[in-house]
């Protein structure tokens, strides 16, 4: 059974910083090899993604975000990362960690119909 554990949102002023974490098990692959995401949604608006990592570690981010978010991976930990810097109020959103069930290559996919595996979410809320 796959489980996506989300941790580490929570309320921060504006300009401030947090790091959320993505604990997964039951993947069908290998934790190393998975096609993993952040995604987000606020409330009223559609699912978008904040940055994917492919099969080869080919990692992507939104555009309107690149620059204060990073993405990373700790393989012992199973455990995936965003670190989000300099939020803003528009930031404030339901994280979501995702997985696919199958590898993948080439461009890391932000659609979030290529995944298969949803977390539970984490709230991230950026006053200002």
């Amino acid at each position: 059974q796959v489980q996506l554990v989300e941790s580490g949102g929570g309320s921060v002023q504006a300009g401030g910083s947090l790091r959320l974490s993505c604990a997964a098990s039951g993947l069908p692959l290998p934790f190393i090899s998975s096609c993993m995401g952040w995604f987000r949604q606020a409330p009223g608006k559609e699912r978008v993604g904040v940055a994917v990592i492919n099969s080869d570690r080919k990692i992507d981010y939104s555009k309107s975000l690149q620059g204060r978010v990073t993405i990373s991976t700790d393989n012992a930990k199973k455990t995936l990362y965003l670190e989000m810097n300099t939020l803003r109020p528009e930031d404030t959103a339901m994280y979501y960690c995702a997985a696919r069930r199958r590898a993948c290559g080439g461009e890391p996919f932000m659609d979030s119909d290529e995944y298969d595996y949803w977390g539970q979410g984490t709230q991230v809320t950026v006053s200002s």
